[in-house]
């Protein structure tokens, strides 16, 4: 089975006549992106990255072997990947959003609830999407108050229902 890549950018269109591709984030950290960093297509072919630029909402990247417009367009539209093992690492209590997504959720009296299909990035505070058998999409918001405990390795949620929620 092949190492489980995680999405970090998306290749918009070559800039220039240099190889240079214009690429959008898709991290909470862009300055992941540097020099001799090894990234993968979805196919897990790697590319080394050789020069980083900003330009307004978007990064400018070069990779080693790529040095026309020619030779990067096929990259148009493709995601930049790295290894799972290769994200940065959180602090205690903040999670990524491909490990809240799938996780069951209890509530305090441990009644199953659903699963956790989707994460809403509102803003203020994310919302965790539970779909309920038989039942409309339950929301929760992910603060303290109403998130009581995150198990990653059991893929185990457990939240404090407000009243009216629990109807």
């Amino acid at each position: 089975m092949a190492e489980k890549l995680i999405a970090i950018g998306k290749i918009v269109a070559p800039h220039g006549v240099r190889g240079d591709v214009r690429i959008i984030p898709l991290t909470d950290f862009p300055d992941r992106f540097r020099p001799a960093l090894i990234v993968y297509l979805s196919d897990y072919s790697p590319l080394v990255i050789r020069q980083v630029k900003k330009n307004n909402k978007f990064l400018l990247l070069s990779f080693e072997n790529f040095d026309s417009m020619n030779s990067v367009e096929p990259l148009r539209g493709q995601l930049i990947h790295v290894r799972e093992k290769d994200l940065v690492v959180l602090p205690k209590d903040e999670f990524y959003i491909f490990d809240i997504i799938g996780l069951e959720v209890y509530d305090e009296a441990n009644i199953h609830l659903g699963t956790v299909t989707n994460v809403l990035q509102t803003g203020s505070n994310d919302v965790y999407v539970i779909e309920m058998q038989g039942k409309a999409p339950l929301l929760i918001p992910a603060l303290k108050e109403v998130v009581k405990h995150i198990d990653i390795p059991e893929k185990r949620m457990i939240v404090k229902l407000q009243e009216e929620w629990a109807e």
